[in-house]
């Protein structure tokens, strides 16, 4: 198969756990590959190096700042832009199907199928599959969200929902589940930092929520308008009931049953203790949200 002219773009910090497999599933595909690192020490450079000559670094604040860093300060070769995370891989089967939507010109955009593995399982319940993310698009196209968590492209343009199946496996090579809640503890903040600034208003934000749009901005708009307005500690209670009963995660056997009660009574759960904590401190000491949050957790807002 003739490669496509596309530019992958991964972010990296210490993946050396993913990045080879990450690599080895895109090289043969696309004719370009950026890789922005937020200066890891483990061998993430070392291994990228065997794939590309477009490394650069720039420190970290979050997601939507580093990847609107990376298109506005980086060599990007073509059009088409692959946003593609570390412990992601495609399929010579996703390639062949996103190469005829390219050739045929069917749209500007393109959403794939998000495959979740964990602890050797698929998570094909609980609402977690298909999960639909634009991974694909024009760069004069689309522009990503600036925004601490959950953030999508926004496409000035036609999108098309593929076929086309990327696998996450990060949680299910790596077999320490410290890995997972490290790094969800850290997406918790971000999560936190976002709904704070959306209830208490603190700046405007960038979103693509819209109740008749597509399913990216369908399901942005339940959790703006629905989810955000649900009491702390309510919540998580209801969005676990809401996958692992009325979506079926209870069909994922065992690791489905881990895989949907961390996300719910650990990630959701630490989310509204971040927040309640936050206003505590910040009535308690008589201070902004802002300043509470940039003195205890260093983020800016």
């Amino acid at each position: 198969m003739l490669m496509l002219p596309i530019t992958a773009i991964v972010m990296t910090l210490n993946e050396n756990l993913n990045l080879e497999e990450c690599l080895t599933s895109i090289k043969d595909y696309v004719d370009d590959i950026i890789i922005v690192d937020c200066f890891s020490s483990d061998n993430t450079i070392e291994i990228a190096k065997k794939y590309t000559n477009k490394i650069y670094q720039n420190k970290w604040i979050n997601y939507s700042k580093q990847y609107l860093w990376a298109i506005a300060n980086t060599d990007i070769k073509n059009e088409w832009i692959l946003r593609i995370d570390a412990d992601e891989r495609w399929t010579k089967e996703g390639f062949e199907e996103l190469r005829q939507i390219i050739e045929q010109n069917r749209a500007d955009a393109v959403y794939v199928k998000m495959k979740i593995f964990f602890m050797g399982r698929w998570i094909k319940h609980g609402g977690f599959y298909p999960n639909y993310f634009l991974r694909v698009y024009k760069k004069s196209k689309g522009k990503m969200e600036d925004r601490w968590m959950d953030e999508h492209i926004k496409v000035a343009g036609k999108t098309i929902i593929s076929n086309i199946d990327v696998i996450e496996s990060n949680y299910d090579r790596q077999k320490n589940i410290s890995l997972w809640t490290d790094k969800h503890n850290k997406y918790s903040t971000r999560e936190a930092v976002e709904f704070l600034i959306a209830k208490h208003k603190l700046k405007e934000m960038d979103s693509v929520a819209n109740i008749f749009g597509n399913k990216t901005e369908k399901k942005r708009w339940l959790k703006e308008k629905l989810y955000f307005h649900i009491p702390l500690f309510l919540r998580p209670f209801l969005y676990y009931i809401h996958r692992y009963i009325f979506k079926l995660g209870f069909l994922d056997g065992k690791e489905g049953f881990i895989f949907h009660y961390l996300h719910a009574f650990w990630y959701r759960f630490l989310v509204d203790v971040k927040v309640y904590q936050i206003e505590q401190l910040a009535k308690k000491e008589n201070k902004t949200i802002p300043a509470v949050i940039k003195e205890h957790y260093g983020i800016d807002v």
